[in-house]
């Protein structure tokens, strides 16, 4: 049977969920290449509104330069691990060495089946809205089941499947199905991921943001980690300000000059002022010169510039990712890191 969680936003939505994995000694244990696992099996989840994408409540903080940095590259198509690593130096522990991602989400749905799915998506529901044959496939049976010896073919198998697309009442809805998710160290990023293709998408489109719909078959959280995960239920949220829609065309101007910016970033031989700099002269859309202030102050942070951090952040104007970077960067107060989330 399935769990449902419900909630107007992700964080309300996460909320309930880490309340289950908190209190309830009775889930299922399952073993997993990383030590035991507390599971629930066949999780729906339902998030009404999208744009509220941000689980600010989880405890330590997410990293939003990370989440960020992770919708570039999946919209860009890439599978280069170099850009993501820069955010998160953790990740290769969990998705595997070399210098691609074996499941790269974007180069997936962009480049790998000779076809870029979101580009036919768009064309599809532009001219028939009434569809129900719009799935963007992950999956790749080839590439990603097991050998008959139950062993795994790569480090980075994808997590997510397919993204389930339909247009009603005006509105773009979306259904995204998971065989695996981790609800700490996952779970919070995805809704970032998918909710953000949703409204890039629904730009394109020019309709509405439907509800986001979440099926996690394997919703679970590793026992070493129960411990650490906390919630601030009474944590006073900011609203996320930015809307991500622009049409198709100014979009992918818009992506390719922040993809750009972004390489500038992660590369070290670039002085942390030419990142203020750029912030600074940046004409982007506002909700995407956001975008840009909080990678650039990783940037700054990462050259182990304090002093400039503050000030590119001085340029962000969503009070969310305000609230987001403080939360987050707080964290190295006293010189402590997280593993998996950014480093």
């Amino acid at each position: 049977m399935f769990q449902v969680f419900e909630g107007r936003t992700a964080n309300e939505a996460w909320d309930k969920i880490a309340t289950v994995f908190r209190t309830n000694a009775v889930l299922l244990t399952q073993t997993s290449r990383f030590g035991p696992t507390r599971e629930i099996l066949h999780a729906a989840i339902s998030i009404s509104d999208p744009r509220q994408r941000w689980v600010v409540a989880r405890n330590p903080p997410m990293s939003i330069a990370f989440a960020l940095a992770e919708v570039i590259w999946i919209m860009a198509g890439r599978n280069d691990s170099a850009f993501l690593n820069y955010f998160n130096k953790g990740l290769p522990d969990y998705a595997g060495q070399g210098p691609c991602y074996h499941g790269a989400y974007g180069y997936r749905l962009r480049k790998k089946f000779n076809i870029d799915q979101m580009d036919r998506a768009y064309r599809a529901l532009a001219k028939n809205p009434d569809s129900r044959q719009i799935v963007l496939q992950i999956w790749d049976a080839s590439d990603d089941l097991p050998t008959i010896d139950g062993i795994p073919l790569a480090a980075d198998i994808p997590c997510n499947i397919v993204s389930i697309l339909k247009v009603r009442g005006g509105a773009l809805e979306w259904t995204q199905i998971m065989r695996s998710n981790d609800i700490f160290r996952g779970l919070p990023y995805n809704f970032v991921q998918f909710t953000s293709m949703q409204e890039i998408l629904a730009g394109w489109l020019n309709i509405n943001v439907g509800s986001y719909n979440h099926v996690s078959d394997s919703l679970h959280i590793y026992e070493r980690d129960l411990s650490k995960m906390e919630s601030e239920p009474q944590l006073n949220l900011t609203e996320n300000s930015d809307s991500l829609a622009l049409p198709k065309q100014d979009f992918d101007l818009v992506l390719s000059e922040l993809e750009n910016n972004g390489n500038c970033i992660i590369d070290d031989k670039i002085e942390a002022e030419s990142l203020l700099g750029t912030v600074r002269s940046c004409k982007l859309p506002t909700a995407y010169r956001n975008i840009l202030c909080v990678l650039s102050a990783e940037g700054a942070r990462k050259r182990k510039r304090p002093d400039l951090v503050g000030e590119i952040m001085g340029f962000c104007t969503n009070p969310a990712y305000n609230q987001l970077w403080e939360r987050w960067s707080s964290r190295f107060t006293g010189g402590k890191t997280e593993n998996m989330d950014q480093v």
